[in-house]
């Protein structure tokens, strides 16, 4: 049976540069598309988060550079919660796929620490 299914990611950005938020964006995007063997025309569409300390460029803008121009693509900025990671980009991708495939979510890095039950796919 096919559904609309939410795969998950996170990096944590080296710095607060256009460069680094794109290619931050690309790495995890190209990790999560090849684990699950996602193509264009199977996205719903991205949602991307950012924590407030990375404002230097939008993260969707790396789905299009990408050349994903018809996927619809959101950028939002993370609570502030005291203490937590710094510097880090999460994607929220929604796919149509048979239920029954298996999703592999990526954590890449340090990114890691935030879903310790899943790194076992990252």
């Amino acid at each position: 049976m096919s559904a609309i299914v939410g795969i998950r990611g996170a990096i944590v950005c080296p710095e607060n540069s256009k460069t680094a938020i794109l290619a931050s964006t690309q790495e995890l995007l190209t990790e999560m598309i090849e684990a699950n063997g996602i193509t264009e025309d199977t996205v719903a569409g991205i949602f991307l988060t950012a924590t407030r300390d990375l404002n230097a460029e939008f993260p969707a803008y790396a789905v299009r550079e990408m050349g994903w121009h018809n996927v619809a693509s959101l950028c939002a900025h993370e609570m502030e919660v005291p203490g937590a990671m710094e510097r880090v980009i999460r994607i929220m991708m929604f796919v149509n796929r048979e239920r029954t495939k298996p999703v592999k979510h990526r954590y890449i890095g340090a990114a890691q620490a935030l879903r310790p039950d899943l790194a076992g796919d990252a």
